[in-house]
């Protein structure tokens, strides 16, 4: 992200599973030691009665925790981080209230705040630091953490902040460029274009297209950045891209409704007619805009199965009267993740080694596991656009195969 304004902000209306930011449980966890450990902890019991939304903790159990987040923040960030404590909530209710104190910390949005945050949990016992939403907030926080030897679970989606023991419970945006260009090279596709907004999220998404093409031996032809805010420019990158286009089999446009919009137009201008490719982005596509564009109608994107977001959102409107903002999947997952491993992993629940487990965890929005360098991977499907909205064409796993390393 590079606190890419696409994959952070936290709390625009939702225009699709990815729209709002970053945004990510009958069964308690098993072990980790073995298969894939479940958080799936619905219990078809009716929601306990909301607790007083003013309250610097939650729960009374032993094991405490900090919570990190923009309550008082400006803007939509107060609104992300009141509907991720709430989250957080619901999921400690669901687990049946376990041994577990949520300490929970207003970091109001900054640097500052999450520095200051983070050293008033540690000082009041936190052997694990939830937090903070934002990637200013996260190394500030995770400095203080690591200096007790404290591990930190953020949800910033920029992968810059992540590193030793500060692992990012989010979705990140190399996630998304893995596993669509990942399918579409098994589908035949060996021959890319691609055509990029010249932003923050752009690098992003760039470095980690030429790495995974490179990875599974496809060539990329051509590519061309334009301005994220359209502009002339774009006539010139798109014309470029549709001369170097006869070569390809595939292009990869890695932007938000509007901008994809903006590109197909373009594009069509330069001369490239998108139907002769297969058209290809990331978790951005999931926008009603371009489902309703006809040069985009096949394109491929990735997103996390939708049912798992549907049930929750239905347990949080029981509980609290109104809809969760994207990212409060986060926090419920990671509050799950905590309540599962206090149950079953003794002295060792939050060690490095448990919070890497290669089999990784199953959470709302599917599997996901952290990896040593702190980033994540989550087991995502791959839909294709259409007028009615995403279809799937390729499920998300239910679990990993390999080290994940």
């Amino acid at each position: 992200m590079l606190r890419s304004p696409q994959a952070e902000a936290p709390a625009r209306p939702r225009r699709g599973w990815r729209g709002a930011v970053v945004a990510a449980l009958a069964a308690l966890l098993s072990a980790c030691g073995g298969g894939l450990p479940s958080i799936d902890v619905f219990n078809n019991q009716s929601p306990p009665p909301a607790a007083d939304q003013a309250s610097a903790a939650i729960g009374t159990g032993q094991i405490k925790v900090g919570l990190l987040l923009p309550l008082s923040a400006s803007g939509n960030a107060s609104l992300a981080g009141q509907s991720m404590r709430n989250a957080a909530e619901l999921a400690l209710a669901e687990f049946n209230n376990p041994n577990i104190q949520l300490l929970v910390k207003d970091d109001g949005g900054s640097a500052q705040g999450a520095q200051q945050a983070a050293q008033q949990a540690l000082d009041e016992g936190a052997e694990l630091i939830l937090g903070p939403l934002f990637a200013q907030s996260v190394t500030p926080a995770a400095q203080v953490a690591r200096s007790r030897n404290v591990p930190v679970i953020a949800f910033s989606t920029d992968s810059n902040v992540a590193g030793r023991g500060v692992y990012l419970l989010s979705f990140l945006p190399e996630s998304d460029v893995d596993r669509v260009t990942e399918y579409a090279i098994a589908q035949g596709r060996r021959s890319f274009v691609a055509l990029i907004p010249d932003n923050a999220y752009g690098s992003v998404v760039e470095a980690e297209f030429k790495q995974v093409v490179a990875r599974k031996g496809a060539r990329l032809i051509a590519l061309e950045r334009y301005p994220a805010d359209g502009g002339g420019r774009i006539a010139d990158a798109a014309r470029q891209i549709a001369q170097a286009a006869s070569r390809a089999d595939a292009i990869f446009i890695p932007d938000s409704g509007d901008g994809v919009v903006a590109a197909a137009q373009a594009l069509a201008a330069g001369g490239l007619n998108l139907k002769r490719l297969q058209a290809m982005g990331t978790g951005l596509w999931d926008d009603p805009r371009i489902f309703q564009d006809a040069a985009t109608e096949g394109g491929w994107y990735p997103a996390p199965d939708s049912a798992g977001f549907r049930a929750f959102s239905t347990r949080y409107r029981a509980k609290y009267g109104q809809d969760p903002v994207r990212t409060a999947t986060l926090a419920y997952d990671a509050v799950a993740l905590v309540a599962a491993l206090v149950k079953t992993q003794g002295t060792k629940r939050f060690a490095p080694d448990t919070l890497t487990n290669a089999s990784g965890f199953a959470g709302i929005d599917g599997v996901f596991r952290f990896r040593a360098d702190g980033t994540n991977q989550r087991g995502l499907a791959v839909l294709k656009a259409t007028p009615s909205g995403g279809q799937v064409v390729s499920p998300a796993p239910r679990s990993f195969n390999g080290s994940g390393t």
